[in-house]
């Protein structure tokens, strides 16, 4: 089966999650990644552990970096980097994630490559971009701090809170990906290339969505709220007889169905509930009210019933419970490729489906020669 980006060779001078996680994407879709790493250092994540897998690397390597090849330069020696720049004019695409500059002093930054090849794709990831802020560094939890996403994660009365995940990285993968497709897009009508950059903190600040847009459109700052939902209710965790149910009521019929099955139509129509907007305005009130109700029951026994009534509830799974739902849906989230050795490693499914050239799994996350 030929796959999406079959013959589409990307040189990946990445290193850490953003970079490293948009090549990976590609390689998923077929391309033929070519991972430049130090020598015997490699990318940090190979040792960023516990945890480790079984051939002593960090799996927070494995979870990005399948489906690549790798080759060992010393970029600080003439000899490397003449190799480095003769891969580059072979490639497709370069994507790297240096300080702005560092290409430049190394001789392989767009502009001195483009000369030589017109049609190469090349792709930056920045934290703050190559102006005034070319020398931050583009650390995730620095950048979910100084772009607003931790002032409204955790509760209202406690501490800032980051993602518990990368989150900022993963978004400005996902944003290089989509700019490298585009690129190549364009390349396909008109035989140019050309560069894509993107920055941690625009990425960020993007992908705030309705928390964004309540301060560009609204003039309103949001604030931490914990579970809460600032537009709609009920959209949170709420206390049961016995443990936590997730509620993320979106419309008036959901919410009347959830009355229903805790045994209180009348809530469905009492003035302060009766629309979105009210229950918004009296959470406080609401929350009581359904929670009074709600202890009646565990919420392991709440959520199906609600589920059954076409109400979107459900408990609060950890990672091992995720993985376990994903698979019962018949999602299958979990491929299992072969080392070098012929032992097997898990990781991952991309999420992508595509009929006629899907993602394919064919080589494990790569040792360091």
């Amino acid at each position: 089966m030929t796959a999406a980006l079959d013959n589409l060779k990307i040189l990946d001078f990445s290193r850490v999650l953003a970079g490293p996680f948009a090549t990976m994407m590609l390689a998923d879709l077929g391309a033929t990644v070519t991972k430049v790493e130090r020598p015997g250092i490699g990318d940090d994540t190979r040792a960023w552990g516990p945890p480790f897998d079984a051939d002593g690397v960090s799996t927070y390597f494995d979870a990005v970096n399948r489906n690549k090849d790798v080759v060992v330069l010393d970029l600080g020696a003439p000899a490397d980097r003449a190799r480095a720049r003769a891969l580059a004019l072979e490639a497709d695409v370069v994507v790297e994630n240096f300080r702005p500059g560092v290409m430049d002093r190394l001789g392989l930054s767009d502009a001195q490559l483009r000369p030589e090849h017109p049609a190469l794709v090349t792709c930056s990831i920045t934290g703050f971009g190559a102006g005034a802020g070319a020398e931050l560094p583009g650390y995730d939890l620095l950048i979910q701090a100084l772009g607003g996403l931790m002032s409204v994660t955790g509760m209202a009365e406690g501490q800032p809170q980051k993602v518990g995940v990368a989150l900022v990285d993963v978004l400005a993968g996902l944003f290089a990906t989509v700019g490298i497709l585009a690129a190549l897009r364009h390349r396909e009508r008109t035989g140019e290339g050309q560069r894509v950059e993107v920055d941690l903190l625009t990425s960020l600040l993007a992908a705030l969505v309705n928390q964004g847009s309540s301060y560009t459109a609204g003039g309103v700052v949001p604030q931490r709220m914990g579970n809460a939902h600032p537009s709609i209710a009920p959209y949170e965790l709420l206390a049961t007889g016995d443990g936590e149910l997730v509620l993320a009521v979106g419309n008036d019929r959901q919410f009347a169905a959830l009355c229903e099955v805790v045994g209180a139509p009348e809530l469905a129509t009492d003035p302060r509930f009766a629309a979105n907007g009210d229950r918004v305005a009296h959470r406080v009130a609401l929350r009581a009210a359904l929670e009074e109700r709600l202890a009646a029951r565990p919420a392991a026994e709440w959520a199906p019933a609600l589920t059954a009534a076409r109400v979107p509830a459900g408990l609060v799974n950890d990672v091992a419970g995720a993985f376990a739902l994903a698979s019962s849906l018949g999602l299958e989230p979990i491929v299992t490729l072969p080392r070098t050795d012929g032992s097997p490693i898990a990781v991952t499914r991309n999420p992508i489906s595509l009929s006629a050239t899907p993602p394919t799994y064919r080589t494990a996350p790569p040792r360091l020669p």
